[in-house]
């Protein structure tokens, strides 16, 4: 299964995570699509990293992720998922993420080294999806 990306969201990504180097980024991944099936990730939307070890773990603020529920609720772009970076390591799941993996479907963006990949949460850890970028002007706007 692949989704697709636009070329901004990509560019947000990789500018998040040098920005917030040597700690990891974090945020939210909004678009088109749901759970489980092919989407359109068209916003990285930031949010603060709140744990205690930002620079070896990530936490989401919950505020940011409570607002993004509300406004696909109302009929803004649905929450597909989340990034983080991994400013030492590799754009893999770490041992830390596959323990936070809950069987929700959503898509786990991981940047390191420049390089974003894009994971789908089973549950039983994680599934490496495809990644086909498309263009700002082909992608619907939120």
């Amino acid at each position: 299964m692949h989704i697709e990306v636009t070329s901004g969201v990509m560019a947000t990504l990789c500018a998040e995570a040098d920005r917030a180097a040597p700690e990891e980024c974090c945020g939210l991944l909004l678009g088109r699509g749901g759970p489980g099936g092919e989407g359109r990730i068209e916003m990285a939307l930031p949010a603060a990293n709140v744990s205690d070890r930002p620079r070896l773990r990530f936490e989401i603020d919950p505020a940011a992720l409570l607002a993004a529920h509300k406004a696909a609720r109302a009929g803004g772009p649905r929450v597909l998922g989340y990034y983080h970076s991994h400013p030492t390591g590799h754009p893999v799941p770490s041992a830390i993420d596959c323990e936070h993996s809950t069987g929700d479907l959503r898509i786990w963006a991981i940047i390191a080294s420049g390089q974003v990949a894009f994971w789908r949460d089973s549950g039983k850890g994680f599934s490496e999806l495809t990644c086909r970028m498309v263009g700002e002007d082909r992608a619907d706007h939120i």
